[in-house]
């Protein structure tokens, strides 16, 4: 197989920064690189060291934009896409009523319809090819890389909004449950289980390298036990009991388990280098 070019989004930084560095140190790939404010492209630069224009080149792309996406298709030669990572994306956490329905209408924006207008533009071609790879992080469709927790400022981003967001809209006890009980407990998850940016670019090339790559493929494999609670049980209880007993009624138990998740995190990460 020849050269093939892939076109990545939110490259400004964390896993769309270390996708598209990884695969243009890779032989056989050349990537485009993408970010919505080319003022934000210094740190990517500086990452992809001799690889910028040679197998790395960046340009600007808004998925909430179509003429930006066709724009940036259309700049490209014979508008030959191979590739499509969709990493673009915003995050919000928080009660519900403490958000204004624009906001999520924002949010809906950029991660459902963000990717559903990049998928418009490329499929297309791909379709008359009979070749190429969709790949979306945490998504809806195409090879769906489902990462959890990653340390990246997104996710620092978050949970600082989410730290300073008016409770005002929530009643006293959710406001209390959110403040004292989610967001500690929340993030000592998030620290305990994180994987880097790099172990998820480096699973990504694994992915659109293999003859035939999972249509689902979680990263961390650590992490799998709590996402297997919400399959086992498709009414939802299971894992809302089985986090509520573990917070409420047995905290020791929970701060042990992570503990141990914490040993097995590293030694995952050892076995897997």
């Amino acid at each position: 197989m020849g050269t093939r070019r892939v076109l990545v989004t939110g490259c400004s930084s964390g896993i769309g920064m270390a996708v598209a560095v990884r695969l243009a140190k890779e032989k056989g790939f050349k990537v485009v690189a993408t970010m919505r404010d080319l003022e934000k492209r210094e740190p990517l630069e500086r990452v992809a060291g001799d690889t910028l224009n040679r197998s790395l080149e960046i340009r600007q792309l808004d998925a909430c934009c179509e003429d930006s996406i066709r724009e940036c298709v259309d700049s490209l030669q014979d508008r030959r896409v191979d590739v499509l990572v969709s990493n673009a994306g915003v995050g919000m956490i928080g009660p519900l009523e403490c958000h204004s329905v624009s906001d999520m209408q924002g949010l809906f924006d950029t991660n459902f319809f963000g990717l559903v207008r990049l998928v418009k533009e490329v499929l297309p071609d791909m379709k008359r090819r009979r070749s190429g790879h969709i790949v979306v992080m945490s998504s809806i469709m195409g090879i769906q890389v489902e990462p959890g927790p990653v340390g990246t400022e997104f996710e620092r981003k978050v949970y600082e909004d989410a730290e300073k967001m008016d409770l005002a809209g929530a009643d006293e006890e959710t406001a209390r449950i959110f403040r004292e009980i989610y967001l500690p407990y929340s993030r000592k998850v998030f620290n305990t289980l994180a994987q880097t940016p790099e172990e998820i670019a480096e699973q990504t090339l694994q992915l659109i390298t293999v003859k035939e790559p999972p249509f689902r493929h979680q990263t961390n494999r650590v992490y799998m036990p709590m996402t297997a609670l919400k399959h086992a049980d498709p009414t939802g209880r299971l894992p809302l009991d089985t986090f509520y007993k573990l917070l409420f009624k047995h905290d020791s138990l929970f701060t042990a388990s992570l503990g141990l998740l914490r040993m097995l995190q590293k030694r995952t990460g050892k076995s897997s280098n």
